[in-house]
Order: structure tokens, then sequence, then C-alpha cells
């Protein structure tokens, strides 16, 4: 991954017309089928009681989202394609956000 390739994705639940994504619960939908994806695998204990650190429901702004890191891409190209596939079918307002460094300490 290069310096300028985003860290992380964020799907917003509007549309590209303005509307909000129904269902209500998509967010959560969508991390909970992502589940198994992450470090350590399906296989890591109690990994279908939490969601995947690489996909998070969240809500910013007041609008459910989707937070994406792209360590799911290196790990599991499928399941990455498979999210944002579900964004653009679904007309989803998608953004690209990187780590902000954190401030050295003196």
């Amino acid at each position: 991954m290069t310096p300028n390739t985003p860290k992380e994705i964020f799907i917003q639940g509007i549309t590209r017309d303005g509307r909000i994504f129904r269902p209500s619960d998509w967010a959560e939908r969508l991390a909970g089928v992502m589940s198994p994806y992450r470090p350590g695998g399906a296989h890591h204990p109690e990994s279908h009681l939490s969601y995947s650190p690489w996909c998070i429901p969240t809500v910013i702004n007041g609008v459910k989202a989707v937070i994406v890191n792209s360590s799911l891409r290196e790990h599991e190209p499928m399941a990455w394609d498979f999210v944002v596939n579900f964004a653009r079918d679904n007309e989803l307002e998608m953004a690209d956000a990187c780590a902000v460094p954190e401030k050295r300490r003196a």
C-alpha cells in the first residue's frame, strides 16, 4: 500500500440522490455479514459475537455508515469487492479516508 492509498473507506447511508438508505439497520447487517473476516480468521473465538475490526458500523453526523479498513482488501479481496459492490449497487455515498498521524510526544 502506498502512502497516498486510503486506509479506510466510509460507506454512508445516503444515496446519490440524497435519500436515506433503508432498511434502517443496513449498516449492522452489512457489518454482521463481514464479521468472519478478521485478523486470525473466522476460527477466532467469539468471532460470531462481534463485528470485524475491518468493517465497523457507526453513525457519522446522524447518518448510519460503515467504516471499512483496507486490511480487508489485503486479506480477503472478495469480501472487499462484496462491500464496495454493495455500496455501488445501492448508489451509496463512499468517501476515502486515511489515518491521521498521532501527535508526537516530546
